[in-house]
């Protein structure tokens, strides 16, 4: 098993030490969930289908997350809260070179 250990703030502004497997193809949404850092129904509401921006994140650490796609680009387009360092949790897979990531969870909606 291989993990990554990453730093979550969430809407209430606590940050949580997390650790994260890369070997179990899991997004940053499905980790977010797992460990109940946001309401249940206010994260994740399309099933990680990047249709809906409740998992947005902001990046505050980026140590080398894969470029955005198109899909996530267009929703991001039209989300609310977006920034800069916006980022859908749902199209961030865990991946070793991530070890260090920190995020903090955007509001909802």
């Amino acid at each position: 098993m291989s993990d990554i250990n990453i730093k979550i703030t969430d809407r209430e502004g606590v940050t949580h030490d997390v650790v994260a497997p890369t070997d179990m193809s899991m997004n940053l949404m499905e980790i977010i969930r797992s460990y109940e850092l946001a309401e249940e129904g206010t994260i994740g509401v399309c099933g990680g289908m990047a249709m809906c921006a409740s998992c947005q994140v902001y990046v505050i650490t980026d140590p080398g997350l894969e470029p955005m796609g198109d899909e996530e680009d267009a929703m991001l387009a039209e989300a609310y809260h977006v920034k800069e360092n916006s980022r859908l949790g749902c199209q961030l897979h865990m991946m070793d070179a991530m070890e260090g990531l920190e995020v903090a969870i955007a509001p909802y909606p």
